[in-house]
């Protein structure tokens, strides 16, 4: 089963319950990914696992996805740069944050959120990319899979570690890359670079202690380097021209 043919396959078995089913095709990959509401997750993910057409019974991972400052960007110039600096020094655009300013998720036209399954078939040899969106952005919420597939147990703690994601019906939902002491989840676009808290060993009290960061924020643009030879203005063609010959 090709990657259109598994494509057809879902779009037939699911009907309504797909919002989006997109196929990428190339000489290298083939992908397909489908976008399901949260209330209809459980039932396709049940159906994408027992299905004998479809057989997905391996969970390879699951992510979560923050899609503030979703697809632009400071750094993608359409002409060079004779400085050496791209537009990432320019804070006009918005799309890189600095310190204190917020986030404005609104204008993307999708939810913030999202949880991002990826499922092999081992019986039929293909792969698909399921795509949950939270629907709340305050408070992101998407059913476990882990009694689907367990392996979904330590997936499913760290998108909530790093993303704030949670998953109803998880047993045991907590940290699990994070201190527990830590404040904020760190794969948030709007989480400052220094953090919140700081940790250290406090001599009078015999222990480890969390105090607000004291790390002065600061912005930092890369130097780019540039080797095409575009400011070597000091050779003349005559002196190049010698050392050619």
């Amino acid at each position: 089963m090709n990657v259109q043919e598994l494509s057809q396959a879902l779009t037939r078995t699911f009907a309504s319950q797909l919002q989006s089913s997109i196929v990428v095709q190339n000489e290298v990959f083939g992908e397909v990914t489908i976008e399901v509401l949260p209330k209809d997750a459980l039932s396709v993910f049940e159906k994408l696992r027992d299905d004998e057409t479809l057989k997905f019974e391996q969970l390879i991972d699951v992510c979560g996805v923050d899609y503030s400052e979703y697809g632009r960007s400071e750094w993608a110039t359409e002409e060079t740069s004779s400085t050496g600096f791209s537009r990432g020094v320019e804070a006009a655009t918005g799309a890189r944050l600095r310190f204190g300013d917020d986030i404005d998720a609104t204008d993307s036209g999708r939810p913030r959120f999202a949880s991002v399954y990826h499922l092999l078939s081992v019986t039929h040899n293909h792969r698909l990319r399921v795509r949950v969106y939270c629907e709340d952005d305050a408070m992101p919420v998407v059913p476990s899979v882990i009694e689907l597939w367990p392996s979904a147990n330590w997936f499913e703690r760290e998108a909530f570690d790093l993303f704030g994601i949670i998953y109803e019906g998880h047993p045991d939902l907590r940290r699990i890359l994070t201190d527990y002491g830590f404040v904020g989840h760190p794969f948030r676009k709007d989480f400052p670079l220094v953090g919140h808290v700081e940790m250290k060993y406090d001599e009078q009290q015999k222990r480890v202690v969390y105090q607000p960061v004291s790390i002065e924020p600061r912005v930092l643009v890369p130097r780019v380097i540039r080797d095409d030879g575009r400011f070597d203005g000091g050779a003349t063609s005559v002196e190049k021209g010698s050392t050619d010959a």
